[in-house]
């Protein structure tokens, strides 16, 4: 490894370091980013069941708002329950913003880190054939410069390709988990707030609804 890093010259170190942080980043998300840590298959019927059995509570929104994101999700919609109908969607819809943006915590440098990588091996490829026409002199080629000008141009490269490939693979897949969850947690939230306030009517059945009223 050390032999690599000194073929390789200074332009790899911060290629390591984006390196490292790539990986800290990809397993920090890959625990984060868990179903049954987000979205828990069986929270809204629990939550369903003790609204039933028990009406709210400010200890019961406080234990569900520490459960998960969901739960985050789903006690915003329970404070407001008293509320008309699209208060308490709009109260769910903010706290579905705030649960966004902590889910895609850290996604926006590893993606960035997927798009610099490349560049940073580029400059490392730029400083390796700068070093190669240094070898050129009036006396000769040093054989020695030139190939090192090579080993610099060639490792940097490599290695950018190595980081930004499994960092933009794991950006995008964590995006569309990311995306998933949502959409998971905003149909158990409508389920919810039709459970409290009753079903709605689609435009055909509020309609005919009107005419019966009006007949």
């Amino acid at each position: 490894m050390f032999v690599l890093i000194t073929a390789a010259g200074w332009p790899i170190y911060p290629l390591l370091i984006a390196s490292i942080i790539a990986v800290a980043l990809i397993i920090e998300r890959l625990m984060m980013l868990r179903k049954e840590k987000i979205v828990p298959a069986d929270l809204l019927g629990k939550v369903v069941s003790a609204y039933r059995q028990q009406g709210v509570n400010s200890r019961m929104l406080d234990q569900l708002a520490k459960d998960s994101p969901l739960g985050q999700v789903l006690a915003a919609g329970l404070r407001n329950h008293q509320s008309p109908r699209h208060v308490m969607k709009e109260a769910i819809e903010e706290a579905g913003h705030a649960v966004s943006h902590e889910l895609e915590r850290f996604l926006t440098t590893l993606g960035t880190l997927a798009t610099i990588a490349p560049l940073m091996g580029l400059f490392g490829t730029v400083v390796g054939m700068i070093e190669i026409f240094g070898s050129q002199s009036p006396a000769g080629t040093n054989p020695q410069v030139l190939a090192h000008g090579i080993s610099v141009a060639l490792y940097n490269t490599a290695l950018g390709l190595v980081i930004a490939i499994p960092a933009m693979i794991f950006y995008r897949h964590f995006r569309a988990k990311v995306e998933s969850f949502l959409v998971d947690m905003e149909q158990q939230a409508s389920k919810l707030v039709d459970l409290i306030h009753g079903e709605r009517l689609d435009f055909d059945s509020a309609k005919r609804q009107q005419m019966q009223d009006k007949a």
